[in-house]
């Protein structure tokens, strides 16, 4: 938290408007009705900026194409002794509840997790979403691409070694990133 100084008002730290629970979703394509999720990962920013993660690998019960391999590199073998979804998705609930859940692209993320909830006979998320491409656009307006590799490029977002595109648990970290720096602009524009 920010240290108080008398007579004037403390300023918030973005993540004491949260918790907020960051979440990405690898799947085998890109209907949430024909297609699956075979990874999610999630990071979680307490009020007090403290941080828990979440992430496993999901078997989808099908073939993952080769055309989807080549984009996110999650073949079959990885995710053969993976736990269906019908456990993660239990686990996320549980791991995101009372949180605002927040994802690059949100209708997209958040379009598998209703639909695998609903097939898996699941409660849907029913609490708050923020999408941080509408965020970027409305904190940084007139970039050339609002797209997550193009905003970590421009910004310069850090990449550990390990890391890579289009895998949950770095798409995760860099969502994180921008979400904090939006937040972080659009509490300084608002004093």
């Amino acid at each position: 938290m920010a240290a108080e100084i008398p007579g004037r008002i403390r300023r918030l730290n973005w993540y004491e408007l949260g918790p907020f629970t960051v979440f990405d979703v690898e799947t085998t394509g890109m209907s949430p009705v024909g297609d699956r999720i075979v990874e999610l990962a999630a990071l979680r920013v307490n009020q007090d900026g403290t941080e828990q993660e979440f992430h496993t690998l999901v078997n989808p019960g099908r073939s993952i194409p080769k055309d989807v391999i080549a984009v996110h590199h999650i073949t079959d073998e990885m995710v053969i002794d993976a736990p269906h979804f019908s456990t993660v998705g239990k686990m996320f609930l549980e791991f995101a509840k009372g949180s605002t859940l927040a994802a690059h692209n949100a209708r997209f993320d958040l379009g598998f997790l209703q639909e695998s909830l609903a097939r898996c006979g699941l409660p849907l998320w029913d609490g708050k979403t923020i999408d941080t491409v509408r965020l970027m656009r409305k904190v940084h307006p007139g970039l050339p691409s609002y797209r997550l590799q193009s905003l970590r490029v421009y910004f310069r977002l850090e990449s550990k070694e390990g890391m890579q595109a289009h895998r949950a648990n770095s798409d995760v970290r860099w969502t994180m990133d921008l979400l904090e720096m939006a937040l972080t602009k659009a509490l300084n524009d608002s004093k």
